[in-house]
């Protein structure tokens, strides 16, 4: 059964910065990889995309120029590197790996950022 487990979240300060792993029981090669996340009484958002080469990079308005999507083929995972966090970053991040009609998604990573 295909897996994706997000790692790397928790409580940090306004200004930190945190890294997100999300590693795959499966070969990421053919998949598209996305993180998104989902404030207390928001809807999900995206925030991030890489192509499945890593040749090319997607972000929302709001993390351009402060986090950074990744990825390892050979270690089946993708990453975030958050930078100058702030409270509004606070959500739970989910990873998706998507290719065609075919789409996973971690059970996401809690992130806090206190002010």
């Amino acid at each position: 059964q295909e897996q994706l487990v997000e790692s790397g979240g928790g409580l940090v300060q306004a200004g930190e910065s945190l890294r997100l792993s999300c590693a795959a029981s499966f070969t990421l090669d053919f998949y598209a990889m996305n993180w998104f996340r989902q404030a207390p009484g928001k809807e999900r958002e995206f925030v991030a995309s890489i192509t499945r080469r890593g040749d090319s990079t997607y972000y929302a308005d709001f993390v351009k120029g402060r986090f950074t999507i990744s990825r390892d083929n050979a270690k089946n995972t993708a990453y975030l590197q958050m930078n100058s966090l702030s409270p509004e970053d606070t959500a739970v991040y989910f990873c998706n790996a998507r290719v065609g009609g075919t789409s996973y998604w971690g059970q996401g990573t809690q992130v806090t950022v206190s002010s």
